[in-house]
C-alpha cells in the first residue's frame, strides 16, 4: 500500500470555496485551482492508494473543500483541516469538522506564531481536550524551536497520534545541536515524523545527499514504524511550487536513500500510515 500523507488541494469558487490567509503576515494566494480530481488522476497514474488532504494556508479556516473532496472519494482521500488556535470557539470547530463533516484530524502551524507558545495557551485547553476525546490525528508545521510545545502535548495526551511535518525543517547551516529538539521528540511513542520536502531542505540535486544525514538521524531515532511519507501538490502544481514530481518523490524513497531496507521502504511509503489512519 502507498499512502501520500501530505497533499494540498484547493478550489477557487467563492463564496463556496473562498481563498484567503490563515496565518499572520500570510500574503500568498493561488492564481488557479489545484483540485482533488487532478490528484486522483495522478494517484491512479502512479499507483498511490490513499492521500491525506491537508488544508492549505491560503484556503481560509473553512475546510469545506477538503471535507467535500473526502465525501466524493471516501476510499481514496482522508481529510485534515486547519483550526484557528486564536479562535476562542475552536473546540466547537473541532467537533464540527470531525463529527459533522468527516475530517479525521488537523494541522497546526506553531512556527507562524514565533512570539508565543500558541499550542499551549490556556484558551486552547478545551480544544486539546476535544481533540483527545475524538482521537483526532494531528500534524505540526514547525521548526526545532517549537518542539517543546509538542512535547507537552505528547505527554498530556499519549494516545493522540502527533506527526512532525517536513522532518521538522533541518537546516544545513546550523550546528547539529540546533536540530536536537526534533530528535528528542522520538522519546514519545505517539510522535511520528513525516519524510517530506527533502528537496526544499537541500542545496543539491537528487538524491539530495546533503540532507540524507538528517534523514538517517530521524529514521534511527523514530524507526520506520513512526515514519510516514508525503509530497505536496497535485499534478503540475508540484513543479510550479518548486517541488519534485510525484515520480521523483517515489524514486527518492525507492532508490535514493541507500540506508533503507526493502522493509523500511514499505513502512515509509504506506505501512506506518495505514496503521495511523486505520486503512
Amino acid at each position: 500500500m502507498i499512502v501520500d500523507t501530505h497533499v494540498h488541494v484547493w478550489e477557487i469558487d467563492p463564496p463556496k470555496y473562498p481563498v484567503g490567509p490563515t496565518a499572520p503576515n500570510w500574503t500568498a494566494l493561488p492564481d488557479e485551482p489545484g483540485t482533488a480530481d487532478e490528484l486522483i488522476a495522478e494517484m491512479d497514474a502512479h499507483a498511490v492508494d490513499w492521500a491525506v488532504l491537508v488544508q492549505t494556508s491560503w484556503s481560509t479556516w473553512d475546510n469545506g473543500y477538503i471535507a467535500d473532496s473526502v465525501a466524493r472519494f471516501p476510499n481514496r482521500l482522508i481529510g485534515h483541516g486547519l483550526i484557528d488556535p486564536q479562535n476562542p470557539e475552536n473546540a466547537e470547530q473541532v467537533r464540527y469538522w470531525i463529527k459533522e463533516r468527516g475530517l479525521v484530524g488537523f494541522r497546526f502551524h506553531p512556527m507562524y506564531y514565533p512570539d508565543e507558545k500558541i499550542l499551549l495557551t490556556a484558551q486552547n485547553q478545551a480544544m486539546w481536550e476535544e481533540i483527545a476525546a475524538l482521537n483526532a490525528i494531528i500534524q505540526f508545521h514547525l521548526r526545532a524551536e517549537q518542539a517543546d510545545q509538542v512535547a507537552v502535548i505528547a505527554q498530556r495526551y499519549p494516545h493522540v497520534a502527533l506527526i512532525i511535518d517536513h522532518m521538522g525543517y533541518p537546516a544545513l547551516n546550523e550546528p547539529p545541536a540546533a536540530f536536537q529538539p526534533i530528535l528528542d521528540l522520538a522519546h514519545y511513542p505517539n510522535v511520528y515524523f513525516k519524510l517530506s520536502d527533502v528537496a526544499g531542505r537541500s542545496q543539491q540535486s537528487f538524491p539530495y545527499t546533503d540532507v540524507q544525514p538528517f534523514i538517517q538521524q530521524l529514521v534511527n531515532a523514530f524507526g520506520t514504524q513512526r515514519t510516514v511519507w508525503g509530497t505536496g501538490y497535485p499534478g503540475h502544481h508540484r513543479t510550479k511550487h518548486k517541488w519534485p514530481t510525484l515520480a521523483e518523490e517515489l524514486r527518492l524513497i525507492r532508490e535514493g536513500l541507500p540506508f533503507l531496507t526493502t522493509t523500511d521502504k514499505d513502512r515509509i511509503l504506506g505501512g506506518t500510515a495505514a496503521e495511523i489512519w486505520g486503512l
